[in-house]
């Protein structure tokens, strides 16, 4: 298993990396399930990039991003990612991505408007982009016969030249260890480079819209390695999530508020069902960012005692919801909502880690030869709160280059890697433990370190981490390593780091809201957290 790079995930920032690197490089992609399971493909909304100069402009974007990230997004990394978005887009549509056209635009496709966005600027395919780009790049994917999918295979942990050499040289990173699930063996995979795109954290959370597999394990990994983590006190609860006792996490799009969608009190609210909420929040009403509207209607439901609040969009021209929202519309439908004639039962869940790896624009972490992209890594683009459908974007813009990066590296031999040694664990026999403490760290996560939170709810769950954690390493030591075991690991490691960050944040700013410090500081500061052992980072 040697390989020049090998990707860790398959989203759009794991196939953007490697549909830019050269054709003579071997690559592997690594899929902890297969090639379709990730949350690039469930992305309803859209891709946000200036591509009509004479509406809109590289300024404004930027301008509404950093207003977005409550003063925290890093402004070179920002408008370095807005800048190259046409070039992007225009990657896409070269490889045959069939967006949704409107020949009455300049452009000649059809841009619709989100939340915190001063213009229409999001390119869209209908409103399923996430599943078109997907299925257009894994065409292309399976057809590279220098690209080696694995899939039903899991990252275990990175191989560093810290675990083989007692010296004080700079750390490195010469590939990971890998669990073949089918086989249930885990293999080394030897890389001159390796890239951690393995999305976000959302199962964190009880409630999510993310893909099952999003445990945070590139996160993780990284953490475990020795690269610095940022910003992840700021998890971004998505406000419109169909509230349904059998849809599972099915989110109802940005773009649904963009074009006219209402936010309304529903009938259990009494005298005031049916009326709109959101003014008295915030003078941007339904288009406000994203934090706004998940605490605006999160207030709304704790202060009467609802279990949901609606999303009314029945106002508009029943062809026109069939034609721009049919993923939304055959969706609801299937669950007996006609959202032509109906309002849509929601509330808010988790949807997006704006925190993660600390890179540079070109996705290098501390470590040499270690890179992050996408939701797994932070650049600084998001800040204390994304703004809508930028996460795409970054992902596409990272992943081109950290591709040049690695293709401009020197081709050096990796040293022999060790095998993975089970020699001294045996088999489980006691696998409730594992689903009890997942079970148990998804709902104190939920309840104590949500939308709104508290210094004292803080500390609580800072007690039963460290607790669980014990309970974890003790397990992982002992037994042979299975997929619900590494991501209870990883998702403890994240459920740490996202506490920590958001005790040691004494101010609200963004995402993150804790009602002992409401006030906002002047000065916008990033939090950083970094691994406790002392180490030589490349690069630092």
């Amino acid at each position: 298993m040697n390989f020049d790079v090998v990707i860790v995930g398959s989203g759009l920032a794991g196939l953007s990396v490697a549909l830019r690197l050269p054709r003579t490089f071997k690559i592997a992609l690594i899929c902890k399930r297969t090639l379709w399971e990730s949350a690039s493909n469930f992305a309803q909304g859209g891709i946000a990039a200036v591509l009509d100069p004479v509406l809109d402009s590289i300024e404004k974007h930027v301008e509404d991003t950093l207003t977005a990230g409550a003063g925290l997004c890093d402004e070179v990394a920002t408008r370095f990612i807005v800048e190259h978005g046409g070039e992007a887009i225009n990657w896409l549509i070269n490889q045959g991505v069939p967006f949704s056209t409107d020949k009455s635009t300049q452009t000649g496709y059809h841009l619709t408007r989100e939340g915190g966005h001063s213009e229409r600027r999001i390119i869209h395919a209908a409103d399923a982009t996430g599943h078109v780009v997907q299925q257009t790049l894994e065409k292309i994917i399976r057809n590279s016969p220098n690209i080696h999918l694995f899939e039903n295979h899991f990252a275990v942990d990175l191989i560093t030249s810290e675990k083989l050499y007692e010296d004080k040289r700079p750390v490195e990173c010469y590939g990971l260890y890998v669990l073949n699930e089918e086989e249930e063996k885990v293999h080394t995979f030897a890389a001159r480079h390796t890239v951690l795109a393995t999305g976000g954290a959302g199962k964190v959370y009880l409630y999510t819209t993310n893909p099952d597999t999003s445990t945070g394990d590139g996160v993780a990994m990284a953490w475990r390695a020795g690269c610095r983590v940022s910003n992840m006190e700021f998890v971004q609860f998505h406000p419109t999530c169909l509230y349904h006792p059998y849809a599972k996490s099915f989110l109802i799009s940005e773009s649904v508020r963009g074009e006219g969608g209402l936010l309304k009190l529903p009938p259990d609210a009494g005298a005031d069902a049916g009326k709109r909420f959101m003014p008295e929040h915030d003078p941007r009403a339904e288009l406000a960012p994203r934090d706004i509207v998940a605490r605006s209607i999160d207030f709304e439901m704790k202060k009467r005692g609802l279990d949901y609040v609606h999303l009314d969009i029945s106002h508009q021209d029943p062809q026109f919801l069939k034609e721009h929202f049919p993923t939304i519309y055959a969706r609801c439908l299937e669950f007996g909502i006609d959202i032509t004639k109906e309002p849509i039962p929601i509330v808010p869940a988790t949807h997006f880690t704006c925190g993660g790896v600390v890179t540079d624009t070109k996705g290098r972490t501390d470590i040499k030869n270690l890179y992050a992209v996408g939701e797994t890594a932070c650049t600084g683009l998001h800040g204390a709160n994304r703004l809508a459908s930028n996460s795409l974007l970054e992902c596409l813009v990272i992943g081109k280059t950290a591709a040049e990066y690695i293709a401009s590296q020197p081709r050096e031999l990796s040293p022999v890697l060790p095998e993975w040694d089970e020699s001294r664990v045996s088999n489980a026999n006691e696998d409730v433990v594992i689903s009890h403490n997942w079970d148990e760290l998804r709902r104190f996560m939920w309840n104590y370190v949500g939308i709104v939170r508290t210094t004292k709810r803080l500390e609580r769950a800072q007690r039963r981490i460290h607790l669980l954690r014990e309970e974890i390493d003790e397990y992982y030591a002992n037994f042979i390593v299975s997929h619900n075991l590494l991501e209870l690991r990883n998702l403890v490691d994240v459920a740490s780091m996202i506490v920590e960050s958001a005790l040691s944040r004494k101010e609200s700013r963004g995402l993150h809201y804790n009602s002992d410090f409401p006030t906002t500081f002047p000065k916008a500061m990033p939090t950083v957290l970094t691994p406790a052992r002392k180490r030589i980072l490349s690069g630092t």
